[in-house]
């Protein structure tokens, strides 16, 4: 006479039957209703996905974590071959309406139909979330900024007499795990300290945890395609100053290095967040050194242009000069040779010998102002020089006291 063994799979349908035939999703699951149901909660931030400055918000990916008990799935492991775990959906069973109060925006989360239910009752809700949350970011120091993001759970309806939340795991193990956390992205994760707090609102208390998610950008990405090009650019502009001004290149020169940091700053645009509450002091950076790059051309365009003006009017004003100066004391010697009433030759040679003396004094008069214009205009070049110099020690003083403001805050 063959006989059948009876299939494990019949134990657990006849307990998944048992637990939900007369199981009612919509009631909390305790006997005594004024007993609150204790959520356990816990958080682990694996990325970073996304931090947007213009809208602020920040798309974190975490692996979050609910236990709590019902006291409607327990039974005795012994009457179903020892099955002490079993899954249950989600939709068929009790499930806290926690929800993260700053959250704006639907991830692409994976859905997670599923919980663990064992013997006595526990149910542990386990599943990955992206959470898109809006988040208060402070760019004022890009790219060397940290951010205080926070994920508050608490439940929507319940207050603290019947829904309570409590940490899974102590907060310092909670703040210090960040061996999961992809730390090979833009963000690195610091901490994430948590606290337990009540709000109260239309005089009943809710329970809430509140997740601070510490990260800090890693600045050198931006450091070598930002900074560094505009110090050069600054750099080479000053050194610029030592092209002799009436050569003609130095306006050549500045007006390329002009052109050359208004191409790269047009071409990273993007990398700088863009914000209407506060403008990074990266972009105040790189207007101050457009506008000092301009006011550099100008100086030079300034010097050039007294040079240039310095050889017409000096021209004239030399040949004036020279002709009422050497003219005026000659008249005694043509009047010698009107005297002398002849045509002789030592009358010609004599007329010769007063025009070449005044044409050598005409060229000396010139040149020796001309000289003296020069000199002058590399003197005024010199000053200007030195008024550009102190004007960008000023700014570059301004930048690290800003600096050392924000730190120290």
């Amino acid at each position: 006479m063959c006989t059948t063994t009876k299939p494990k799979r019949s134990a657990l349908n006849q307990l998944t039957r048992l637990l939900l035939r007369k199981y009612n999703c919509g009631v909390r699951p305790v006997q005594n209703w004024t007993k609150p149901t204790t959520v356990y909660i816990d958080l682990i931030i694996q990325s970073v996905l996304d931090v947007d400055g213009q809208t602020q918000k920040v798309t974190t990916s975490i692996w979050y974590r609910q236990i709590w008990n019902d006291e409607f799935l327990v039974w005795d492991p012994e009457e179903f071959d020892g099955i002490t775990e079993i899954s249950l959906s989600s939709d068929a069973i009790w499930v806290p309406d926690v929800i993260i109060s700053e959250f704006v925006d639907v991830g692409k989360s994976p859905v997670i139909p599923y919980v663990y239910v064992n013997c006595s009752g526990t149910v542990k809700n386990y599943k990955p979330i992206q959470v898109v949350s809006a988040c208060h970011l402070e760019i004022y120091a890009f790219p060397f900024d940290k951010q205080n993001c926070t994920l508050t759970f608490r439940s929507w309806l319940h207050s603290v007499n019947e829904v309570d939340l409590a940490l899974w795991r102590p907060a310092e193990e909670i703040a210090n795990d960040t061996k999961d956390f992809m730390n090979d992205g833009e963000w690195e994760l610091l901490s994430v300290p948590s606290h337990y707090c009540t709000l109260e609102q239309e005089d009943r208390d809710y329970a809430q945890i509140q997740f601070n998610v510490l990260i800090r950008r890693r600045p050198l990405l931006y450091v070598v395609s930002l900074l560094i090009p505009s110090i050069f650019f600054m750099v080479v502009d000053v050194t610029s100053f030592y092209l002799p001004p009436n050569s003609g290149t130095r306006i050549t020169f500045k007006t390329s290095i002009l052109l050359g940091f208004t191409v790269i700053r047009v071409n990273l645009m993007d990398e700088i967040p863009a914000t209407a509450i506060k403008t990074p002091l990266i972009g105040v950076f790189f207007a101050v050194c457009m506008a000092l790059l301009v006011l550099s051309l100008a100086m030079s365009i300034f010097v050039v242009k007294l040079l240039h003006y310095s050889e017409k009017e000096v021209k004239e004003m030399s040949m004036s000069a020279c002709f009422e100066f050497d003219l005026s004391p000659e008249p005694d010697l043509f009047s010698l040779t009107e005297v002398s009433n002849s045509d002789s030759p030592l009358e010609k040679i004599l007329q010769e010998v007063v025009s070449l003396r005044l044409y050598l004094q005409e060229e000396d008069n010139e040149g020796s102002s001309q000289s003296y214009w020069v000199e002058l205009c590399l003197k005024v070049d010199k000053l200007l020089f030195c008024v550009y110099l102190l004007i960008m020690l000023i700014y570059v003083m301004t930048l690290l006291l800003l600096w050392g403001v924000w730190s120290s805050a």
